[in-house]
Formats: structure tokens, C-alpha cells, sequence
């Protein structure tokens, strides 16, 4: 007994042990993972003037030798002829470009570091429906992600929740400040929908995982399908409260987030990719009476008449894959946009749903849509002004138009070109310091080569 009660003991120390080191162990990579140096820029404090620039509005033609005046975080004037106050702070930009920053419209930024890191994962709550989950409450401002895209002329970013059907609630984040109050410009967003896997049912031999696959989309079909329901029911004990002979009603936070999106005031953004997705999911949308806009969209050219007809917009996320279909074509999804541009539908691109910390890659995903068949000036606008439209943004950022945000990127040449550099950020007319863990990494070992070459 005694041995027994010995090995026990000594059993449940060296578990202690080990569970304290893998704490030990996570912590420290998420402090190491998490905590950027970064020091988020002030309030702008004067007018600023970039003077001598090429101006790209993007909602209007180039502006060669321009000017372009911000002040108190908004832009005031631009032109060729600009009158400058007193105080303002004059840039000389010859030479440079001078874009709208570009908007990343689906991301996990600020809500996952580390994938492989759990305590750094705060994307996804357990269970299928959370419709309450708002993505802005769990952002983390340190994020190290949040420089190393704005690096790359990022400078806003719809961070969304995952996992389950109703993942939650999605927000537009400015991709610089203190806390995430600092850092939002639009929340509630959207309301996450995952429509369920539907591909290759049709295909199917096996009528046993036939069925099986069928049970399970119905199932899922059924679960959203109640959410609404009860949503519906919710709204209308709600409205119904305080009248005679009404029974008090409990809030319930689920439903309550859901007002808004059956009111048409958050449109919810289904992740769908295969047609028979695409086209259950308008039907159903169409059914319920919400606002829909199609997230993913790799066979959305399939379904165009049908997107056009419902006035469904399309956020092509990710263009760099593999087609899912074996018998679509190799560059079938990098044509995506310009199919979609053809037949009139409205869209934008995106370049990370799922794509773990290269949301900086964005402008190339753009990039590759103009290398095949995009007009180039369209491609910048799915990533700017399209992108602003379909979050209903447009008013306040996506282009360079007196009155908007002064989000602007510096640059030495196109964004849509890997070789361009972007000098310099301002977020609502605040110098972003454009520093990042990248540009550290890179001066560091420039200096190792240097040293090992012998000082050259």
C-alpha cells in the first residue's frame, strides 16, 4: 500500500511538472507571438500637404504632380492647384504614388497568432450557433500580424469569427491602435454563415456515404434553419413586450445580436464555394428575407445570372488555389473576377480566410486576377473602393475623395507589384510607423552577411 501510495504520489507530481511546463510553454509563446513592438501613432496634430505626388484616387483618373491635404484625420482637398493653411506640415512626394490603403476584406487578424498555439486562437466558440460572438471584442491590439500587413499597404482588414454555422459577428478594423474600441470602424459587420459542405454529392457511388453525407446537410440545414426560426420568434416577443396580458420575456443574447439581420441592417456573409452551394444558399437567403453577400465564390461565374438577379456581390476568396472541380481548367480560379466582371456582378478580392498570417499577400491576389484577364484598374479597385462598397463603407474609406478617412499609403510605384515598396501609412491622417518583425528579421541578417563578408 505504502508503494502503491509512493508511486502515486510521485505519478502525480511529475504530471504537475510536466502540465506547468507546457503552461509554461504556451505562455511564452503567446507573449512571444503577441506582443508587438509597435507603438500605435497619436492623433494627427496639424494639417499635413504630400505635395508633387501622382495621386490615384481610384474612383477618378491619376493625378500627376498633385497635392494632396488632410487634417484632423480626414482628406480636405486634392489637385494639381491645392491652397495650403499656414500650419500645415508640407511632404515633398515627388516622384512617389499615393493610393487609398488597401482593405483586406476577409481575415482572422487580431483574433489568431499562432495557429498551432491554442491559447493564441480566439477566433471560434464551441457550438454551432453564436450568432452573439463579435470579433472586435476579441482582438488583441499587440498582434504582430497587424505590422507586418500594414507593411505591405494593408491598412484595414474585416476580421471574422469561424467555426460552427453561425460563426458570429464580423467587424472592419483599422489595422492600428491601442485597444480594439481604437481600432473598429464598423461592428456589428456582417453575421458568419458556413453553408454546409455539399460538394461532390452528386458524384457519389456509394450509396451508403451517400446517404450518410445527405444526413448530415440536412442536419445542418435543419439547425440554421431553426436558429432563424426561433430569431423570428424572439423579435416578435420583443416587439410584443409591455402590452397587456404579455408575458415577460428573458433576453436572450443569441437572438438579440440577430435583430439587426433580420431588421436588413447586417447583411450576413455566407462562406460558399460549389454551385450547388451557391445556389442553395440564395434560395435560402431569398427565403428568410436577409441581406446576403457570397464569401469564397470559386463557381460563382457559374451561378452569375442568378447573383445578378438577387443583387448578391461576391468577396473572391483566395484566388491562389488549386480548382476543386478535376475537370475545370488550370487558371479557372484566377479568372474568377473577370467572369464575374463580365456578367455584371458585383465583387471584391480577398486573400485570407484561412490563410494564416500571409494577409499581407493581398495585393498579389489582385495582381494575378489583372495577369489574367482583369483590367488592372479594376483589380485596384477590388481591393479598395469594391471592397469599401460591399462592407457599406464607402462613404468613409476606399478611395481619395475630400471628406473620407485619410487612410493613404506612400509608394514607390505600383502596389500590385511585388518589387513597389510602400514609404509610408496614414490611418484617419495618423503617421503609422511601418516598422514590422519582417524589416527587423531582414536588417539583422543583412548585417550577418555583412560581417561574415568582411565588412562589405
Amino acid at each position: 500500500m505504502t508503494a502503491f501510495t509512493s508511486n502515486h504520489n510521485l505519478r502525480a507530481k511529475m504530471m504537475r511538472r510536466c502540465l506547468s511546463s507546457v503552461l509554461v510553454l504556451c505562455l511564452a509563446a503567446f507573449s512571444a507571438a503577441a506582443a508587438s513592438e509597435q507603438i500605435p501613432a497619436p492623433p494627427q496634430g496639424a494639417p499635413v500637404a504630400l505635395v508633387g505626388a501622382t495621386l490615384h484616387p481610384v474612383s477618378g483618373p491619376a493625378i500627376e504632380g498633385g497635392t494632396i491635404l488632410f487634417d484632423k484625420g480626414k482628406i480636405v482637398a486634392l489637385g494639381r492647384e491645392v491652397a495650403l493653411p499656414a500650419d500645415a506640415v508640407r511632404i515633398d512626394a515627388a516622384g512617389k504614388h499615393v493610393w487609398p490603403a488597401l482593405i483586406q476584406a476577409v481575415s482572422y487578424l487580431g483574433l489568431v497568432e499562432t495557429g498551432a498555439v491554442t491559447p493564441t486562437v480566439d477566433s471560434h466558440e464551441i457550438g454551432q450557433v453564436n450568432p452573439n460572438v463579435r470579433a472586435e471584442r476579441a482582438i488583441n491590439p499587440d498582434s504582430e500580424r497587424f505590422p507586418v500587413t500594414r507593411a505591405n499597404g494593408v491598412g484595414l482588414a474585416a476580421t471574422l469569427p469561424e467555426g460552427g454555422l453561425l460563426a458570429g459577428m464580423g467587424a472592419l478594423i483599422r489595422l492600428d491602435g491601442w485597444t480594439w474600441e481604437q481600432m473598429t470602424v464598423k461592428a456589428p459587420l456582417c453575421l458568419v454563415v458556413e453553408w454546409p459542405d455539399m460538394s461532390g454529392l452528386s458524384s457519389l457511388a456509394d450509396k451508403k456515404e451517400l446517404q450518410k453525407r445527405q444526413a448530415a446537410v440536412a442536419e445542418q440545414l435543419d439547425t440554421l434553419e431553426e436558429a432563424f426560426r426561433q430569431a423570428r420568434a424572439y423579435k416578435v416577443a420583443r416587439e410584443a413586450a409591455g402590452k397587456a396580458g404579455v408575458p415577460f420575456h428573458a433576453t436572450d443574447l443569441r437572438w438579440e445580436a440577430m435583430l439587426p439581420v433580420l431588421a436588413g441592417e447586417v447583411p450576413v456573409w455566407v462562406g460558399a464555394n460549389s454551385l450547388a452551394q451557391i445556389r442553395a444558399a440564395v434560395e435560402w437567403a431569398e427565403r428568410v428575407g436577409v441581406r446576403m453577400v457570397l464569401v469564397g465564390g470559386e463557381e460563382a461565374p457559374l451561378a452569375a445570372d442568378l447573383l445578378k438577379a438577387h443583387g448578391i456581390p461576391v468577396i473572391v476568396d483566395p484566388l491562389m488555389r488549386l480548382p476543386s472541380r478535376r475537370d475545370a481548367a488550370y487558371d479557372w480560379t484566377l479568372t474568377v473576377p473577370e467572369a464575374l466582371r463580365r456578367a455584371g456582378v458585383a465583387f471584391c478580392i480577398a486573400g485570407g480566410y484561412g490563410d494564416y498570417g500571409n494577409e499581407r499577400n493581398l495585393p498579389y491576389h489582385a495582381a494575378m486576377a489583372a495577369a489574367y484577364g482583369l483590367p488592372r484598374e479594376e483589380a485596384l479597385k477590388a481591393v479598395t473602393l469594391y471592397a469599401a462598397q460591399i462592407m457599406g463603407v464607402d462613404s468613409l474609406v476606399g478611395s481619395l475623395e475630400p471628406g473620407k478617412l485619410a487612410d493613404i499609403i506612400v509608394t514607390d510605384g505600383d502596389p500590385l507589384e511585388i518589387s513597389t515598396q510602400v514609404e509610408k501609412m496614414y490611418l484617419d491622417g495618423r503617421d503609422i510607423d511601418l516598422g514590422s518583425h519582417h524589416k527587423s528579421l531582414y536588417a539583422k541578417y543583412r548585417e550577418k552577411y555583412r560581417q561574415q563578408s568582411g565588412g562589405k
